[in-house]
């Protein structure tokens, strides 16, 4: 009982990590970058290896997890916005593996990313140059573009390697068993 209550406070505490309470687009427009599309992996700190999962949801959206597989993996919808000269992806998080869902509004985080071969490089949206109680989605752009030269306006970059596909790749998706009553 305790470790599951140590689960969800963990969940919680991920999902307070999110930074903003306005989108910079409500409906996704620009299509998705197939070189994002994948799993993603990178170490962290104790080298532990952390997953990142990214799918397409739609021509213009994504579903995000992160860490990808794990009881406090996150999920996200996610697209790609422009603000003055530069692309964006704008992710929405939306719930946890335990079944937590943000409560307080702050759902949103932005990130610059780059795909070289391999590996992607991710930097999110740094709110302390770029405040997390900007009010509108308007203040939001020009926030951003007031410190586009600052070097710490993202955070430091997180690096994932693409993990390999399986080997044979027309090997017929399996799913998990389903439940007698959806028969």
């Amino acid at each position: 009982m305790q470790m599951r209550l140590l689960m969800v406070a963990f969940g919680l505490a991920l999902l307070a990590g999110c930074d903003y309470t306005v989108a910079l687009v409500k409906t996704p427009e620009l299509p998705i970058d197939q070189a994002l599309v994948g799993a993603w992996s990178q170490s962290d700190e104790n080298g532990k290896i952390e997953r990142l999962l990214v799918l397409p949801l739609g021509p213009n959206e994504y579903l995000v997890s992160f860490p990808a597989g794990e009881k406090t993996a996150m999920f996200a919808r996610a697209c790609l916005c422009r603000t003055e000269d530069r692309t964006l992806a704008q992710l929405t998080w939306f719930g946890t593996a335990q079944g937590v869902v943000p409560e307080d509004g702050r759902v949103y985080q932005y990130a610059t990313y780059s795909v070289k071969g391999d590996t992607l490089y991710v930097n999110l949206l740094n709110a302390d140059v770029v405040k997390r109680d900007t009010p509108t989605s308007e203040a939001l752009i020009k926030a951003i573009a007031a410190n586009k030269d600052k070097t710490d306006l993202f955070r430091e970059t997180m690096v994932f390697k693409k993990e390999k596909p399986p080997a044979d790749p027309n090997a017929q998706m399996t799913r998990p068993p389903m439940p007698a009553a959806w028969r």
